[in-house]
């Protein structure tokens, strides 16, 4: 195994162009991350294009062979990746954080090995026969986000590797050096060339992936307008797509709660990663009958939950990876506070201070249509909104344009399975916010993407149908 020392000299650029990588928690520099050019991009894709017919003649079953070989070596490499993605992306080690996270893409790259996907008879009597097979689309362009930067790459890695694709991916450019381990690590044990990352700005080799005529499958995570763009620049070459775009997701607690009982999981499904993951909770439609209850045990919940620097053991909340997007929830909530909403915690950054700390805040008594509800915050921040009518909650949770998760929770599941039924995103969970599973299909509505990953529907997703009738 690799020390941490070892597997962060693997992946710092020593020559060419390079940028300087801070830890958001404490401005240290850590390492350079390597940044490629449009040119060093066609070499990746010409390589991953060499390779796929070979990696596709082998078969499910020695593909998911390596596939489960790779996920061992993840596994094997645990503890330094985990130190390298707190370093960087500025996670903690600890809680639903960066051990968790290289957890996730072992558990992830096992699933899409071990899932079956055996070919389907879909007619059989004396109309005819015919067969639905899954074939390769060829080479895949994945382009990963610096929330979650290892466990995202393997979401778009493992199931089209898995399906006989070779894979060209493109990490964020705030969290280069963690998918460069990663994919560094799982290369100890796959064929040269089925898995290719280059490094590089978004605008040049991100902008040139997408437009390349020799990928045939996208995937993307990141935000809606980048996902427009993604979508105009592969017009032209009919390119597969998976976007998984900007999510505001909604959550409505009804009047039967008992407001104690689900305070934690309110908490962590809004601030989980410091509030920086797509399918956070991140508008929350409280019923009058229970809400100053619940904005006071979701206080005290919040008020106790530890932040500081991530390779500190005892802490679970960490600073926001980059300054912009400290900026945006600064900003955010100060438009919250000058219209009159009510600070319940936090809401009070000191600016000066080293490393990118936002505290969590909750803010109460904040009308249905401030800016902070509108918009998506994407930090540990998180707006309160009084409701006395489901209905009306109902309406204001599915008025805005993207739909990628929401959440009802009553001590009725009945009830809560109808107001979820009218719901309008990807994912509705119950009593709970943001859990995922390899097995469950996610994915957005509206303009928080189209596609889903996981289980079947995700290896059918990175795989062109093919039916063979006669």
């Amino acid at each position: 195994m690799l020390s941490y020392e070892e597997l962060l000299a693997a992946v710092t650029a020593t020559s060419g162009d390079s940028r300087e990588v801070r830890d958001p928690a404490t401005d240290a520099v850590i390492g350079q991350a390597p940044v490629s050019d449009v040119a060093a991009l066609e070499v990746a894709i010409d390589r991953a294009e060499a390779s796929q017919r070979a990696w596709a003649a082998l078969g499910h079953e020695a593909r998911s062979e390596y596939l489960n070989r790779a996920a061992d070596a993840i596994e094997e490499h645990a503890e330094p990746l985990a130190e390298l993605l707190s370093r960087e992306q500025g996670k903690p080690l600890n809680g639903p954080n960066a051990r968790f996270e290289v957890g996730g893409a072992v558990a992830w790259t096992r699933a899409a090995a071990d899932t079956p996907l055996p070919v389907e008879v879909v007619v059989d009597d004396e109309s005819g026969y015919a067969e639905l097979h899954y074939r390769p689309i060829g080479v895949v362009g994945a382009i990963s986000p610096w929330n979650w930067p290892m466990m995202i790459s393997i979401w778009q890695i493992a199931p089209s590797l898995r399906m006989g694709n070779t894979v060209v991916i493109k990490p964020a450019e705030t969290t280069t050096l963690s998918v460069l381990a990663l994919v560094h690590v799982m290369n100890t044990v796959l064929p040269e060339g089925v898995l290719n990352i280059v490094p590089g700005p978004g605008r040049t080799v991100g902008d040139a992936l997408t437009r390349s005529p020799k990928i045939g499958k996208i995937m993307f995570t990141g935000s809606t307008p980048v996902g427009k763009r993604i979508i105009e620049a592969s017009a032209p070459n009919v390119t597969r797509l998976t976007l998984e775009l900007g999510g505001n997701d909604a959550g409505i607690v009804l009047p039967d709660v008992d407001p104690k009982a689900i305070a934690e999981d309110l908490f962590w499904g809004a601030f989980i990663n410091t509030g920086q993951t797509c399918a956070a909770l991140k508008r929350l439609y409280v019923h009058d009958a229970v809400y100053d209850a619940v904005v006071e045990e979701l206080a005290a919940v919040a008020a106790a939950v530890p932040m500081g620097v991530g390779l500190d053991e005892q802490n679970v909340l960490g600073p926001l990876q980059n300054r912009a997007q400290f900026d945006i929830v600064d900003r955010l909530v100060e438009s919250a506070k000058a219209s009159g909403a009510r600070v319940v915690l936090g809401g009070n950054p000191d600016r000066e201070a080293v490393g990118n700390f936002y505290p969590a805040t909750l803010i109460a008594d904040i009308d249905a249509h401030q800016e902070l509800v509108l918009e998506e915050q994407f930090g540990p921040a998180l707006p309160i909104i009084r409701y006395s009518d489901v209905d009306e909650a109902v309406a204001l949770a599915n008025e805005l344009e993207v739909g990628l998760g929401s959440s009802v929770w009553s001590s009725d599941r009945a009830k809560a399975l109808e107001v979820a039924a009218r719901l309008e995103a990807g994912t509705t969970w119950i009593n709970s916010h943001g859990g995922l599973h390899p097995m469950i299909p996610f994915g957005g509505a509206k303009q928080s993407g189209y596609g889903r990953e996981f289980g079947v529907l995700g290896l059918q997703a990175v795989a062109e149908p093919h039916v063979i009738s006669g």
